[in-house]
């Protein structure tokens, strides 16, 4: 039999299993399991980068809370402030360094409240990714055994396709049936398709000379789509 018909027999057969494949892919149980595992794969990640942040934050807010300790010493010593005038201190020197530690500390309390605030947001992200988390690796094991179920109650038929396939594969020669495959794992389908008025599928022309070389049933491939062509 011509290697065209042959295909053509290969492609039929194979048309079968694609049509199950899809019918598992569209499954809720694959989606759902496709979801969770997705999300198991970036969520350690993720929680990591949590982990780490909020550990500079914490370290910030340590460092905040001692500067902001350590201006209130500051003045605190500036308390007696009437007695050191008249101990015969310069009152204006007094006052202007007052009002710099003053500003300092509310410039350092506004640095703490905002870092409190960015503290809080990230406490409650990191709980809601850790919820989300608990509830993904529960859809992952529950949608898991789902979607074996799903892919389990195609085996036989999904078996005996291939057997069939085996069977018609024989009778390709083996570089061809190999490219058919290469083909096939790339999503391109129908993988053989008819020449029609000199044209592919996709539009593009072929010269007579290329045309020639499908007489006795043999097969050529499209340079634009990768399609094998056919004279029918």
């Amino acid at each position: 039999m011509a290697v065209s018909k042959e295909l053509l027999e290969y492609q039929k057969v194979d048309a079968e299993l694609r049509k199950i494949e899809q019918e598992i892919a569209g499954s809720e149980e694959r989606k759902k399991y496709i979801q969770a595992k997705k999300f198991m794969e970036t969520a350690a990640e993720k929680l990591e980068g949590m982990d780490a942040r909020a550990r500079e934050l914490k370290e910030m807010a340590m460092r905040l809370t001692y500067n902001y300790q350590e201006l209130n010493k500051a003045i605190s010593e500036y308390a007696e402030i009437d007695e050191m005038v008249e101990a015969g201190g310069d009152v204006s020197f007094y006052k202007k360094k007052v009002q710099t530690l003053s500003d300092q500390l509310r410039s350092l309390k506004n640095e703490l409240n905002k870092l409190v605030a960015e503290i809080e947001n990230a406490c409650e992200e990191y709980q809601r990714m850790k919820k989300q988390t608990i509830s993904m690796q529960k859809q992952y094991k529950e949608y898991n055994e789902k979607f074996k179920e799903v892919k389990n109650s195609h085996a036989a038929e999904v078996k005996a396709i291939n057997e069939k396939l085996e069977k018609i594969g024989k009778n390709i020669p083996a570089d061809i049936l190999a490219r058919y495959k290469a083909k096939r794992r790339d999503r391109i389908f129908p993988v053989i398709v008819p020449l029609t008025n000199g044209r592919c599928v996709c539009g593009m022309d072929f010269a007579i000379a290329q045309q020639s070389a499908l007489e006795g049933g043999n097969v050529i491939e499209c340079e634009h789509c990768r399609r094998f062509i056919y004279k029918e």
